[in-house]
Order: structure tokens, then sequence, then C-alpha cells
């Protein structure tokens, strides 16, 4: 018997002057946009994964200073179902040196309109909403969330 269970995904949800730090990836579906994410490893905490995944993706050091949102979207091919985490925060800095991780083409920086009107190419309907619940003013206390080392 196969034990079902959600993937844990965390997104950085990073706003700069009207515009959006997003990422422009290589997917099976072709090249398509995403928030800077990624999974939750082993042993960490999702504070920390989420402020490692920007920097690996976008080479932008990433502070998480709130939680926008946790969204379950069950992926309607095949039988997965992500539960994304995704965070508020600011940019601590940038290593223009960095290789950025496999797959990630660039990291670029897109308006809420920009991002509306590119939808087709984003790598799933969650982009799109955790912006949108940004600017909304969403933002819950980071100590909303507890972790435990074992």
């Amino acid at each position: 018997m196969r034990i079902w269970k959600p993937n844990v995904t965390v997104a950085a949800v990073v706003e700069r002057d009207g515009r959006f730090l997003v990422v422009e990836e290589e997917t099976e579906d072709g090249l398509r946009f995403n928030q800077p994410a990624g999974h939750l490893d082993r042993g960490e905490s999702l504070v920390n994964a989420v402020a490692r995944e920007a920097l690996e993706e976008t080479a932008h050091g990433f502070r998480p200073e709130f939680l926008v949102g946790i969204y379950q979207w069950p992926r309607p091919a095949g039988d997965i179902t992500y539960l994304r985490f995704a965070f508020g925060g600011s940019i601590t800095g940038f290593d223009p040196e960095r290789k950025l991780d496999t797959g990630i083409v660039r990291a670029v920086w897109l308006t809420l309109d920009e991002l509306r009107e590119t939808r087709e190419r984003h790598r799933s309907p969650l982009i799109l909403q955790c912006c949108e619940d940004y600017m909304a003013g969403r933002r819950y206390p980071l100590d909303l969330i507890r972790h435990y080392d074992a």
C-alpha cells in the first residue's frame, strides 16, 4: 500500500518598488515563471528553507519576516499535492558571481500586471495568488510556525 503525503514547499514573495522577484526556470512544460521556491529538506525549518531557496535560485540573500499564506494545490496531472508556505521579507544582499541552481535560467523583477499577463507561463496558479495576497496585506507573524529540532 502506497502512503500518500503532500510535497511541502516554501516560496519567497519579494516585492521592491512595485516589482516581484521571480525566476524563469526550465520545466518539463518549457520555460516557466515561479517564485524563488523549493522543497523543504529533512531537518530544516521552513524559515531556513525559504532563505536557502531564495539564495540558491536568485543569488539574493532573503530574510523572511512574515508568512503571507499557506496554500494547498493538487496538481492536475498526477497524484501530487503541494503544500506551500509563502513568506514575505526583505533582500539582504546580492552576489552577482553566484551560480544559480540547475534549471534556473534567470531571476527577474516583474510587476503585478506583468505577472497577470504571463500567467499561462506560470509553473502553478500559486505564483499569482501569493503576490495578490501579499498586495492585499496578508501578513502573519513568523512565531505562528514552531520548529522543534529532533
